[in-house]
């Protein structure tokens, strides 16, 4: 089926507009970019106490930085709310074992509670930063509080004795366990400090502590109205232009499709390059099985934080390197998913295969394995000691940040990788992209895939001593923008591609799918990104822009549900009837339909209906590393992007998943968050909240949808690619050179208009 046209498809107001709404989203990043750079809370040369005497210096806190990464703590706990939920907060728990220590020490002195409580809260909220000479003084009590808090850490990590419960990650040098205090001394000050000129503090007066004089700041409030204007407003005018305008959207497609009989996906010939992705799906079901095990394991430790059903598991696999890896084969599988999912679809759009596509498709294919088994392996050996902190735990271990865990020397290499993957495209679509116009499908997918390797480098724009506010901006470019945008918008081509390629969409109504996806993400998704930072150390502007924009993030997700139905129908031979109840029989890629409306209903509910509730920052402010955070997290990512799968698995996946959120995630969050409203953040944030006995019900509760989903979906997920792999080499009847290789239509028609 030849769907090439030399003109554009569309009118070029399409094109005009993506471009447009693109470049404006990117200019107002680029602005709030430097805005993160020079408006960062500063790390000072010097912190004295109220004597003149030195306690720590700037290299201390940055030291301490490091150890936080090299031992994996923000796979344990959360620093600024970002990280592990079963940890506690460290700012959070700093700020308020400083507060009480405070407490304590100034009614020693004789003052009264109130007098006490009132000097700490003065103190804190005091800026005594001098940029003039960098140094920091501290208080009387918050200096008598340092030291008080470099022997709860050195206890909390050191004393065996007392390492009770999770098991806690082990640093045994004392001088590790100061450096490591300075750090969380640090971000704690950042919390409660006013910024210069600002009446709150550099995190927004994140996190809520009474003691401490942190509420919510008046535009917390303010732009989570705002933000629900926004929602309802753009809402409003996107349906309007739905209703006015029919063609837009999959509904727009009102011509009766021509009568079409589907060829059986096994009786398809497959290019060489596309037999070589077996290896890739192969490795992406194990991924796949290893990451959801893995999750079980996580979801274990909040009943049995000592070990697994009596097994010391937590000996060789700490909580810590159990989630990191988790974290890092979701981000594999899925990557490694597309890179496949690229290669299998380029000779279906280009009609030919150049010769030896299948050799660099196997030559990316080790490169990814020998990324991902020493990344794993590094980022265990920097957890465990074994690459030491004056080794080269940074390029090789772990980089210790969330989502971005491992070393810098593999994230280098799978860069590397995602470029190679994209000359693999551009040998295959060359010839084709010759013929195309710059606007049309073709040319969307080779942009949507040359975005893939471009934002996920983004996540080297940053050095092993930067400040954290300015390692956290560049860090949500990749969990936001690479995961959450750039990624749905080639997974909305590649959808859009084979539906046309299959004969169920016209091309015309693919293209206006995809530029709508382009400028409504544009739109929200880039400034959106923001919404991640409200309380990381950038300035209140990123909370404001952010909250506003992310709302918008949603309507697209919205309009899932208006089209839901269409959508449900494609392929459907006339009538009322979805897919649902369409024989396989009938439509051959049943399966994989229902799989991507599965995406849908998890993508309206896990990003739309779950994210939009906790981006209100006054939400966010309490609820940030929450329950709720995870209840979000699972619903879009593995939502979205981990319904691939089978006939057998789709009905196990969708209820292990529901079963997850609705009977575990979100009632706990819903827990949690009513604990940090009626105590403080920190008391919710604290591990012995998931000890309570009604906490623990709900997470005992939770154990047989993860077998539902590890056993009815996972599984089937392992055998369908064994099943490929051996199968890899099979002939095939029909060649995809063939006009209708897919879809054989009535009277020869083709859907290119």
């Amino acid at each position: 089926m030849k769907i090439s046209d030399r003109k554009m498809l569309l009118s070029p107001l399409w094109l005009q507009t993506a471009i447009i709404t693109f470049l404006l989203g990117f200019a107002v990043l680029g602005y709030l970019a430097l805005r993160v750079s020079t408006d960062h809370p500063p790390i000072p040369r010097q912190v004295l106490t109220a004597d003149g005497s030195i306690l720590f210096t700037g290299e201390d806190i940055i030291s301490g930085q490091q150890i936080f990464q090299k031992y994996g703590l923000m796979q344990y706990g959360t620093i600024y709310g970002h990280g592990a939920y079963l940890g506690p907060d460290f700012t959070a728990q700093y700020l308020h074992y400083q507060s009480t220590g405070m407490l304590s020490f100034y009614r020693g002195q004789e003052l009264s509670d109130a007098e006490a409580r009132e000097r700490i809260r003065r103190e804190l909220k005091a800026n005594l930063y001098d940029p003039n000479t960098g140094t920091l003084k501290y208080t009387k009590g918050q200096d008598q509080a340092f030291g008080t808090m470099v022997d709860f850490y050195r206890d909390w990590l050191i004393t065996t004795g007392n390492n009770t419960g999770l098991r806690r990650p082990s640093i045994t040098n004392e001088g590790e366990i100061r450096k490591l205090t300075a750090f969380f001394s640090w971000a704690a000050w950042t919390s409660a400090a006013t910024r210069p000129d600002a009446p709150y503090s550099y995190t927004n007066n994140w996190p809520a502590d009474s003691l401490a004089g942190n509420e919510p700041t008046a535009q917390a409030l303010l732009w989570s109205v705002l933000s629900l204007a926004a929602l309802l407003g753009g809402t409003g005018v996107v349906l309007f232009l739905f209703g006015r305008y029919k063609w837009l959207g999959w509904h727009g497609d009102e011509e009766q499709l021509p009568e079409r009989r589907f060829i059986l996906p096994d009786q398809v010939r497959l290019t060489p390059a596309q037999r070589a992705t077996a290896w890739y799906f192969l490795v992406v079901a194990g991924l796949f099985l290893c990451q959801g095990l893995l999750g079980g394991v996580n979801a274990h430790y909040h009943v049995e934080p000592e070990g697994f059903f009596g097994l010391k598991l937590d000996q060789w696999l700490p909580y810590n390197l159990s989630r990191m890896w988790h974290v890092q084969l979701a981000l594999f599988f899925v990557a490694s998913s597309f890179l496949a999912m690229g290669i299998f679809l380029a000779p279906m759009i280009a009609r030919h295969e150049p010769r030896h596509q299948d050799k660099l498709a196997l030559v990316l294919f080790g490169a990814l394995v020998v990324v991902v088994v020493g990344s794993l392996a590094g980022e265990a050996a920097s957890i465990k000691d074994y690459i030491g902190l004056a080794g080269p735990w940074f390029w090789i271990g772990s980089q210790g940040w969330e989502y971005l865990d491992l070393g810098r020397l593999w994230q280098m290499l799978l860069t590397l990788g995602m470029f190679l993957w994209l000359v693999i495209l551009v040998r295959g679509l060359k010839d084709t992209l010759q013929e195309e116009h710059p606007g049309n499908m073709p040319w969307l997918f080779l942009y949507s895939a040359l975005s893939i390797p471009l934002f996920y480098a983004v996540g080297m724009a940053f050095g092993k001593s930067s400040n954290f506010a300015v390692i956290d901006f560049w860090r949500f470019w990749v969990v936001h923008l690479w995961v959450e945008d750039f990624l749905e918008l080639f997974t909305t081509i590649m959808v859009a591609y084979i539906f046309v390629l299959l004969g169920v969409v016209r091309a015309r109504v693919a293209n206006i799918i995809i530029y709508m996806d382009i400028i409504l993400y544009s739109i929200g998704g880039v400034i959106g990104t923001m919404h991640h930072l409200y309380f990381s150390g950038a300035p209140a502007i990123h909370m404001a822009l952010g909250a506003f924009f992310s709302a918008m993030e949603v309507i697209p997700l919205v309009l899932l549900t208006y089209e839901a139905w269409r959508f449900m129908q494609l392929g459907v031979a006339g009538g009322e009837k979805s897919m649902f109840a369409t024989p396989s029989s009938q439509f051959p890629h049943k399966w994989a339909v229902m799989f991507l409306i599965a995406v849908g209903f998890w993508n309206f509910l896990g990003a739309g209906v779950f994210g939009f509730l906790i981006n209100l920052p006054i939400v966010s402010y309490y609820e940030i590393g929450t329950q709720w955070t995870a209840n979000h997290g699972h619903g879009a990512l593995m939502g979205v992007y981990g319904m691939l799968a089978m006939r057998s698995s789709f009905w196990s996946m969708n209820i292990g998943l529901a079963w997850m959120l609705f009977i575990n995630l979100f009632p706990v969050g819903v827990l949690q968050l009513n604990d940090a409203l009626t105590y403080s953040y920190w008391h919710a944030r604290a591990p012995e909240f998931f000890q309570q006995p009604l906490v623990r019900v709900f997470e005992w509760l939770r154990f047989p949808g993860d077998a539902i989903f590890i056993v009815g979906g996972i599984f089937p997920v392992v055998y369908l690619a064994v099943r490929m792999f051996i199968n890899r080499n099979r002939p095939g009847g029909h060649g995809w050179q063939e006009e209708g290789e897919f879809t054989r239509f009535a009277g020869g028609e083709n859907l290119k208009a």
